[in-house]
């Protein structure tokens, strides 16, 4: 008959201690790993989010979830001879979600639908609504640019945007005034922050349109900031008369709504 001696139960409890202590620091190592709390940066579908990393309370909208943007119209306007300004009217029609930063191009042919040239950018998408996209003193020789178009050349990181902040960021346009519309036309007008928000940075987009709906020219200014609650005087000028009579004046004063603060 075998008799265990008290040196070998000694040993087999130490031995029996150790394992439980490894077990008990191995568990508290790994159970966090498999009980981590959801983030919006997992590579996974969790929590509140409706798709994976997106949606919920994370920044990122779902791309399933948003629609493409809508490019209305793309048009070259002469400033002098061999000189012009493009500009692309778009839609997005999306309430609460918007860009920071996405690529685009615009590209031009000539009356022969033959290439003359492009101009490449980037820019913000605002959310809810029109915007518009300028670019000033394109060059392209003594060619005529006759069609236009225009494309984002990536596909947006959309990001949500509370109805709150837009509903808050109001900037309201008046005291629009056309004048030497036959010789040397300006437009004038005032554009007021009704916000709380410091918004800066400010392209403002001017469209001149003729009895028929159509554009017939554009320009384009620039405020550096908007305190909460102030206004500015903007102007627009041209060095030549517009190729038809104007009838409509649109404003759009473009901003991006990532880059506001509260004061």
């Amino acid at each position: 008959m075998a008799f265990i001696t008290w040196a070998l139960k000694r040993q087999i409890f130490i031995v029996i201690g150790l394992i439980i202590i490894i077990f008990i620091f191995g568990f508290l190592i790994i159970y966090p790993s498999f009980n981590k709390a959801p983030t919006c940066f997992d590579g996974k579908q969790n929590g509140n989010e409706t798709g994976i990393n997106c949606g919920g309370s994370c920044a990122r909208a779902c791309l399933s979830q948003v629609e493409n943007v809508s490019v209305l119209w793309a048009r070259a306007f002469q400033v002098i001879p061999g000189r012009y300004n493009a500009v692309a009217y778009i839609v997005n029609h999306n309430k609460n979600v918007a860009a920071e930063k996405v690529s685009y191009r615009f590209r031009f042919a000539d009356a022969n639908n033959v290439y003359i040239g492009m101009r490449e950018g980037t820019t913000f998408i605002p959310p809810a609504g029109n915007f518009a996209i300028f670019e000033p003193g394109i060059g392209i020789g003594n060619s005529i640019p006759v069609y236009t178009t225009f494309e984002f050349t990536e596909i947006p990181n959309w990001l949500q945007i509370s109805q709150e902040k837009i509903d808050q960021l109001k900037i309201a346009v008046s005291n629009i005034q056309l004048t030497d519309e036959a010789t040397s036309p300006r437009l004038s007008a005032t554009v007021k922050n009704n916000s709380l928000f410091i918004i800066p940075n400010i392209s403002v987009i001017a469209i001149m349109y003729d009895a028929g709906g159509n554009a017939v020219s554009a320009s384009s200014t620039y405020l550096n900031q908007l305190a909460p609650l102030s206004n500015a005087d903007i102007n627009f000028t041209w060095l030549e008369p517009f190729g038809s009579s104007v009838v409509a004046k649109e404003i759009i004063p473009m901003y991006d709504i990532f880059s506001v603060k509260l004061q």
